[in-house]
């Protein structure tokens, strides 16, 4: 016998399956987890749009459990009384008389105690219900509504349609036209209302109660459609623990930037590199690799692999933009042993996945990698300075897979020739080959 839930999983399990989302797993893995199907744990989440419709903490021993509930369904059975049945599970006889007459099952076809539906009787009975703030005040919903998705008026006060758009449905549409919306915040309505409304307490709400209308199906007050309004423009609210955890599965302790050594920092000593990518449309992509010291660029060719826009995209299947983790380590592998063992220390990159196979990078080349903190471009300045300087030559919006390997060794190399006053005058070309001739030994030539 089991305590039913939705689709009749005990509720427990499903308690279980949202402990397992707060800590961070994603959907099919708490399903997994817990022994549910992923088509299970999916609708249990798009329910409740991604927040738990329950308390996550364990039931108190002051209410019978469900276990109990069981035992006394055994005991029941085997025609035992309330007085002995209570002294055998340790509760008193007016607690297990008073169970068996409220939570009986009633119907004529299969009467008698069960622990499942005595479950299900204990949980509906001890539930509150409560209307929601934004059904029961009309003026508050209206409020909020027109704040979040008031059409948009000209100067002249004509209404500004914008573009015709249809509901996604779970996520706001790739690359695509959103309704244009007044779209203020919940936590600007929430705050605003105590500016517009400062004498009248009824005319209050927490921007949580406000997201909770969204998200959650069955609230009655807001249209789901509305989160097409917010900033995110995502169905499901996102776990926090999740959505932590994103960026940093292939970040360990040992190679985030507090770890480099000190002498990258003060850029005295060469071989110490800053990485990233430029980005184009229809996923291309450049690699751009710059030498701390010197201002030395490298930029990296990540050409399409084989079956680029012939087929669908597979979930989960190979990247064939050029810049997947194991094209990116091809590359960069390539374009890091053309350097003397000496000017290949460290790599400091930023928190993109197409680096997450750092580890066979640094085995192949002798350079260690090393990640900035998430949000923290000015961790790696020359990178940045850099990039912006490249964008006079790959515009943001344009095709990046139409230059060869060819092309850009001639970019970089205009580049490299640019004197930079940073480097008195000199240039990053003119800087790398001074590096160069102080690696050589005592009376041996360098090849020009």
């Amino acid at each position: 016998m089991r305590s039913p839930g939705r689709w009749g999983f005990p509720r427990r399990v499903e308690r279980e399956f949202w402990g397992r989302i707060a800590e961070g797993l994603r959907t099919v893995q708490a399903a997994e987890a817990v022994g549910v199907s992923e088509v299970i744990g999916g609708r249990w989440f798009r329910q409740g749009g991604g927040m738990p419709p329950m308390s996550l903490a364990e039931p108190t021993g002051r209410y019978l459990s469900f276990t109990e509930r069981e035992e006394i369904a055994i005991l029941r059975a085997q025609g035992h009384g309330p007085r002995e049945i209570g002294r055998r599970i340790g509760r008193d006889a007016s607690t297990i008389s008073r169970e068996l007459r409220r939570n009986a099952a009633t119907r004529s076809t299969n009467p008698g105690y069960r622990a499942s539906t005595a479950q299900w009787k204990a949980e509906l009975a001890a539930k509150r219900p409560k209307k929601a703030k934004l059904v029961s005040n009309p003026q508050l919903r209206a409020y909020v509504q027109a704040r979040l998705a008031g059409q948009l008026v000209r100067p002249d006060g004509t209404v500004l349609a914008g573009p015709r758009t249809a509901w996604a449905g779970r996520n706001k549409p790739h690359r695509a036209d959103r309704p244009w919306a007044t779209a203020w915040s919940p936590e600007q309505i929430s705050n605003r209302l105590r500016v517009d409304f400062p004498e009248d307490e009824s005319m209050r709400i927490s921007h949580e109660a406000i997201y909770q209308s969204l998200y959650i199906q069955g609230r009655g007050a807001l249209k789901r459609e509305l989160v097409a309004c917010l900033r995110t423009g995502r169905a499901l609210r996102e776990p926090r623990a999740r959505s932590r955890n994103k960026p940093q599965g292939h970040v360990t302790g040992d190679v985030v930037l507090s770890q480099r050594p000190a002498e990258a920092a003060d850029r005295a000593v060469p071989g110490h590199w800053e990485g990233d990518l430029i980005i184009g449309t229809d996923r291309s992509a450049i690699g751009t690799l710059v030498e701390r010291s010197s201002r030395s660029t490298l930029l990296v060719h990540l050409p399409r692999l084989e079956g680029w826009g012939e087929n669908p995209p597979v979930k989960n299947g190979p990247s064939l933009g050029g810049y997947g983790a194991v094209a990116m380590n091809a590359a960069l592998t390539i374009s890091m042993t053309t350097l003397p063992v000496q000017l290949r220390k460290t790599l400091t990159w930023d928190r993109g996945k197409e680096l997450s196979g750092h580890a066979q990078f640094t085995l192949e080349t002798g350079t260690k990698v090393f990640f900035a903190d998430p949000h923290s471009p000015w961790q790696r300045p020359t990178n940045e300075n850099t990039n912006g300087l490249l964008r006079q030559y790959f515009p943001k919006g344009t095709d990046l897979s139409r230059w060869s390997a060819e092309d850009l060794r001639s970019v970089a190399l205009a580049i490299n020739n640019r004197p930079r006053k940073t480097l008195g005058w000199k240039t990053p070309a003119e800087v790398l080959e001074e590096q160069l001739d102080s690696l050589q030994p005592p009376g041996v030539a360098t090849t020009g």
